[in-house]
């Protein structure tokens, strides 16, 4: 990754509130062109809040804080402008859409190189393979309820890389793939990185830094620590994971009492 004058995304001081609940609590992160950056964190620390902020989606408005993305202030920018800028978001869960077919769905995105370069075919063929699925099996496949959810999140990549966007927030593309699989999807991301896109992946699986040029921890709604891959990595095993062991996978919940809550208020990660 080469870095540039200026980074592509910058928040600072990102908080938002959801019924109940402040979900972000002052996030800082800064994400450079061509970078994959990954974001770590156990279930329930804020790491989807973000990628909804980020996106703009309904009901994540930031209480306080602001985005930058290549200098524009974003903040209150709704979902379609900064799609229209280059942002987008693969969502944790991918939709189905009854009677689309792939091949059209992953075209949606795609403009047409008029200097020699791919046609839209071979673009969409060429995201097909990139996840491992053959072009000649899935261009007709409906994107539907046939499809497993491991087929339907390949295609969600699929659609990500055909689109090349300047920003791609990936929630959680390992979920419902093999683990066998997951060296696939780091080869896919690391292509999107050299191909000029800027990657947020979001994840609680640690082995997924094998795929960044730099992380970050996320905990309670705060960036706690960023800097090397390998040593944020080391970071989360050895200040997160006893949480997870100790109280689930799932710490927030109410059966834990207020454990998640210490956890958090008197910033024992930090």
């Amino acid at each position: 990754m080469e870095k540039t004058d200026r980074p592509l995304l910058i928040v600072e001081d990102l908080s938002v509130n959801r019924p109940g609940a402040e979900v972000l609590r002052g996030v800082n992160l800064t994400l450079w062109p061509a970078e994959v950056h990954v974001l770590l964190g156990l279930n329930g620390s804020g790491k989807t809040s973000l990628a909804l902020t980020l996106m703009g989606c309904a009901g994540y408005t930031p209480a306080r804080g602001r985005i930058l993305f290549d200098g524009e202030d974003i903040t209150y920018l709704p979902v379609n402008e900064r799609a229209r800028r280059g942002i987008t978001l693969a969502w944790q869960e991918p939709a189905r859409f009854e009677g689309l077919l792939t091949g059209d769905y992953l075209a949606l995105g795609v403009r047409g190189d008029g200097n020699g370069g791919p046609s839209v075919r071979e673009r969409v063929e060429e995201a097909l393979r990139a996840v491992a699925l053959a072009p000649a099996a899935y261009l007709a496949r409906p994107v539907d309820q046939s499809l497993s959810g491991g087929e339907r999140k390949r295609i969600e990549l699929a659609a990500v890389y055909a689109m090349r966007p300047r920003l791609a927030i990936l929630d959680e593309p390992d979920s419902g793939i093999d683990v066998l699989c997951q060296d696939e999807i780091v080869r896919l991301i690391r292509r999107m990185a050299d191909e000029g896109t800027a990657v947020l992946l979001i994840t609680h699986r640690d082995e997924m830094a094998a795929a960044a040029d730099q992380a970050s921890l996320i905990c309670g709604g705060v960036v706690v620590k960023t800097g090397d891959p390998e040593e944020v990595r080391a970071y989360f095993a050895q200040r997160c994971r006893p949480h997870e062991e100790s109280l689930g996978a799932q710490p927030w919940e109410v059966r834990n009492g207020d454990a998640y809550k210490g956890v958090v208020t008197q910033r024992v990660c930090q």
